[in-house]
């Protein structure tokens, strides 16, 4: 079995039980982490805890504050935040089901995996509750307790198994109102929605997670290796923010290139002809300079 289980018990759903395992879908080893180091010594610098104009603190004299307002604390012991801290509770309950589209994505947090406790009876109840889960649509809410935290979470079939992701409260949550409030009501030019319309479906195709990398990582990478083989590190190439666009039309046109649909070629013909006053003014132009020469012939 990989890695080490973060959470055991059991999935609850009525009269039935079933044992599991929950492990981490994801690693933050990936990610490249730094410490703070002492240059003229080379060694690493660790922090101590100080209390301003007493000195160095005592660990058997710090406790933790909640502040209630600018400086003013209300403060609590271990023991007294260990007494609320919820006991270790080893079954998922089920509460209830909803249509998997229902939970907004905002709300999931973080993913596990659920496998199903090496038992035979086990293993049967698991694959039912998954294809029972993926025939219906539906995924399951309940709570998690781990760590003396309760975690709300939401279990749906993934793969070959099932899987759990963590959900946040809706305390957690910011509404999104106040954010899209500069956002205007009106429909957006057809022509310019046909053009965007028609570069999104020419740039359509497979996700594959594997075709994508972070250049930022990857160039830190570059540097750590470069510095330990005593080398310049190469240039790691990245997309560059161009400036801001202000014609949306023409750089829609120039992202589609030349091969516009039927739809973008009546539109772009229509926008691009000229209104009848202006064209009786060039018609009229065209005359007056003509004039002059038939003017010179008569004499």
């Amino acid at each position: 079995m990989p890695a080490r289980a973060y959470w055991q018990g059991q999935i609850r759903l009525a009269l039935v039980s079933i044992p599991i395992q929950v492990f981490s879908a994801t690693k933050s080893a990936a990610r490249i982490s730094f410490n703070q180091i002492h240059k003229p010594s080379g060694k690493r610098i660790r922090y101590e805890k100080v209390v301003p104009g007493v000195g160095v603190a005592d660990p058997k004299d710090i406790v933790k504050g909640y502040e209630v307002e600018k400086g003013k604390y209300v403060l609590l012991t271990e023991d007294e935040i260990n007494d609320v801290k919820l006991e270790a509770k080893r079954t998922i309950d089920l509460i209830q089901f909803v249509d998997a589209s229902e939970v907004d994505s905002l709300y999931f947090d973080k993913p596990y995996f659920v496998s199903p406790e090496e038992d035979e009876t086990a293993a049967e109840a698991y694959v039912v509750l998954r294809d029972a889960l993926k025939e219906t649509g539906k995924v399951g809410i309940g709570h998690i307790v781990a760590r003396g935290h309760s975690n709300l979470v939401a279990l749906r079939p993934y793969h070959k198994g099932l899987m759990i992701e963590t959900l946040r409260y809706a305390d957690e949550v910011q509404k999104p109102d106040a954010f899209f409030a500069e956002v205007p009501d009106s429909k957006p030019d057809k022509e310019l929605l046909s053009l965007a319309e028609e570069l999104i479906e020419r740039k359509t195709k497979p996700f594959d997670p594997k075709a994508f990398s972070d250049p930022y990582e990857a160039a830190l990478r570059e540097l750590i290796d470069a510095k330990i083989e005593d080398r310049p590190p190469e240039s790691i190439d990245e997309p560059q923010i161009g400036a801001k666009v202000i014609d949306l039309m023409e750089a829609l046109k120039r992202s589609v290139g030349g091969k516009t649909s039927t739809t973008t070629k009546k539109a772009a013909a229509s926008a691009k002809k000229p209104p009848e006053k202006k064209a009786a003014a060039a018609k009229d132009e065209k005359e007056d300079k003509k004039a002059p020469a038939k003017r010179k012939r008569a004499a």
